[in-house]
């Protein structure tokens, strides 16, 4: 299923319905009088969020969402149907944005959280409810109130609790294939990953849900490469592992090039918890590796995970890094591995 994390969609609510104007006619009734009854309602339009979905490509190819309108009323004091309202079913993490793309209308990070965009408009009045003392026979009813019709935006942010991040080809995805089940492309060469992968990581009896994003390159809040388009996805994350290219000869220039643009980016990010990981130690002697973990140290000001996913080094230790940071520290127990 192709992954998209960003859809326009039209919506319009269904317009209630005309009151109706009608008089009795039965036989042997003298002075019937009204009996108009009123109009029904519009149908609602609505966004909940449910689970099983992981994008929003159903609205790819359909974009008109567009609720029935109620129905007239009728005589004998007879309501119309209410129009059926129309529900757009998201994924977990879906905001829904103005047509601007910046006002948040919504935030469903929940199972079942809902929210009415666009309410339907109320039904007429029949000439029924006009009668009084001094107008026994009213002949007017009143129209059903129009529905409202706008432009929508969904943009997916997948709700993660950890986000890998790094340059193109610093093993993220590797990682992420070594600690989970998921199956993320891995390749020589930059930009292999092309849309963002989700897997869930069990480390001393909880689980983890871990985020990888494709790579970013220094001008990525300017456009260049993949650009920050999927940096969303890390936003809701607690803790972010900054994967480092051990084999690079630049690694402190690559660390403060990520560093750079998830400031660049938002403040949330800039500001969000970090582990840093010096990757593919397996193809590094002894010495390199001490010097340049100190190196990467002393640019991050503060400890460096040693790791190799190919060879799975450290990755226990930095998956309980993980999970001190998301959940906290493991229980001891005695009698075997705790379980949440």
């Amino acid at each position: 299923m192709k992954f998209l994390d960003l859809a326009k969609v039209y919506i319009r609510s269904g317009g209630g319905g005309g009151g109706c104007v009608s008089f009795r006619r039965e036989k042997f009734v003298e002075f019937g009088g009204p009996d108009g009854g009123d109009g029904g309602n519009g149908g609602s339009v609505w966004a909940v969020a449910v689970e099983g979905l992981n994008t929003l490509i159903d609205y790819r190819y359909q974009q008109h969402f567009f609720a029935k309108n109620g129905q007239p009323g009728m005589g004998s004091q007879r309501t119309g149907k209410t129009g059926e309202d129309i529900i757009l079913k998201v994924p977990l993490g879906t905001e829904i944005l103005d047509e601007d793309q910046e006002t948040v209308i919504a935030d469903l990070v929940n199972v079942g959280d809902r929210v009415e965009l666009a309410h339907g408009g109320n039904g007429g009045w029949g000439n029924l409810r006009f009668k009084s003392s001094t107008n026994r026979a009213p002949a007017r009813a009143n129209p059903g109130q129009e529905g409202i019709e706008r432009t929508i935006w969904l943009r997916l942010k997948l709700i993660a609790d950890a986000g890998l991040v790094g340059l193109p080809n610093a093993g993220k995805s590797t990682f992420l294939a070594a600690v989970s089940n998921a199956r993320p492309k891995i390749a020589d060469y930059p930009f292999t990953t092309l849309v963002p992968n989700l897997g869930v990581v069990g480390i001393d009896g909880a689980e983890i849900v871990m985020a990888d994003i494709p790579g970013l390159i220094e001008g990525a809040s300017e456009g260049r490469g993949l650009g920050i388009q999927f940096l969303a996805h890390v936003e809701r994350c607690k803790v972010l592992l900054h994967l480092v290219d051990g084999t690079s000869s630049t690694i402190t220039k690559d660390y403060r090039t990520i560093v750079t643009e998830l400031e660049a980016y938002s403040d949330i990010l800039g500001d969000k918890a970090r582990i840093v990981a010096l990757n593919k130690c397996d193809a590094l002697d002894a010495k390199t590796i001490a010097t340049r973990r100190k190196a990467l140290e002393k640019a991050s000001g503060g400890p460096v995970m040693v790791i190799s996913g190919v060879s799975g080094q450290g990755l226990q230790d930095t998956l309980r890094a993980l999970r001190t940071k998301i959940i906290g520290e493991a229980p001891v127990v005695e009698d075997g591995p705790w379980q949440p």
